[in-house]
């Protein structure tokens, strides 16, 4: 049976810079309340009406290709991972597999929001595995900014989003002990409302009202911080030592962990619990804000051009969010 390895990442955020400090021109909020909470500083945000969310999946793809040397038309399968699609349906995958010169491949769209990358990382292994396919693209891309609540009752949640996308090649490998060792993937559906955009559903006579769209109303995001603080920081500790676990590794092993950047608070709480030092977790949501299914993507590209990442390090991922999801993954690089 083959390996996974990543042959190509690439990422892409839109030139348009948000600061804590915008955001206090139309919140009541400060950059000091927003720093001392989420650890965020700035994140990016589309002009509207100016980039859709497979525009941003296009240029992170572009990115990853040119960076494994390998074309559009190479490619056997696309997984697109997204809680911000352009459409209700169809998915973007297809959106994607029409706007480069990709073959009549298969698109699959996935619905795991936080834990998407790793969720979507994960299918990509086991059809490698299988020998199904050979190349596989895999994207998480958001678009949040468009879709926030601005007045002040969403703007504990409004000021956590920013919009990106990051992609990664996968392609088998001979080699044992390269490429992703394991992945894991956990849900806990009893929480689902506690981090949730509920509306416009087909659950309803009335779909779409006024009403949601009024501040405070349903189609906007919900959260419950604390909660999901509390959560997140148990199923980190949770998820990442399961990873090790399952390949008979401890936590000094580790040469780099790549948490999702959900809130820097969470990320160094749960670096403090496992005892791993400043140069072994790469966080860069102070920039970016949260961006979901991509944030792991844009992280791990960047981590490797500052050569946090080189031959043979050991790389955890791992993500908690929305559903509730968590996952990980261990590489081998």
């Amino acid at each position: 049976m083959k390996n996974s390895i990543i042959t190509g990442i690439g990422h892409y955020v839109p030139d348009r810079v948000v600061t804590n400090f915008d955001l206090e021109k139309i919140l009541d909020t400060t950059d000091a309340w927003i720093q001392e909470r989420t650890g965020i500083r700035e994140r990016r945000h589309v002009t509207p009406g100016e980039q859709s969310n497979y525009d941003l999946a296009i240029e992170a793809s572009k990115n990853a290709l040119n960076d494994a040397g390998m074309e559009a038309h190479d490619i056997d399968l696309i997984i697109y991972a997204t809680l911000s699609p352009d459409y209700v349906f169809p998915g973007d995958g297809v959106l994607l597999q029409r706007s480069l010169p990709f073959r009549n491949i298969a698109a699959i769209d996935i619905r795991a929001q936080c834990s998407g990358f790793i969720y979507s990382l994960s299918v990509a292994d086991q059809f490698i595995k299988t020998g199904m396919y050979r190349s596989i693209l895999v994207v998480g891309s958001e678009l949040h900014s468009v879709g926030l609540d601005y007045s002040n009752h969403g703007r504990h949640v409004s000021v956590i989003f920013g919009d990106g996308a990051g992609a990664v090649v996968l392609t088998p490998t001979d080699e044992l002990n390269k490429g992703i060792l394991s992945t894991h993937l956990h849900s806990e559906g009893q929480y689902a409302e506690e981090l949730a955009v509920i509306d416009p559903g087909f659950y309803k006579k009335d779909r779409i009202t006024s009403e949601m769209y009024k501040p405070g109303g349903s189609a906007f995001p919900v959260m419950n911080g604390q909660s999901v603080f509390k959560h997140a920081v148990v199923r980190f500790q949770e998820v990442i030592q399961e990873a090790l676990k399952a390949n008979h590794l401890t936590l000094d092993d580790i040469d780099l962990l790549i948490p999702h950047q959900a809130n820097l608070r969470i990320s160094q709480l749960v670096q403090k619990k496992l005892g791993l030092s400043d140069d072994k977790v790469y966080n860069n949501i102070m920039r970016y804000g949260n961006t979901t299914a991509a944030s792991i993507p844009i992280a791990l590209n960047e981590a490797r051009s500052e050569n946090k990442i080189k031959e043979d390090s050991l790389v955890c991922l791992a993500t908690f969010g929305s559903g509730f999801t968590w996952a990980s993954a261990l590489i081998k690089w």
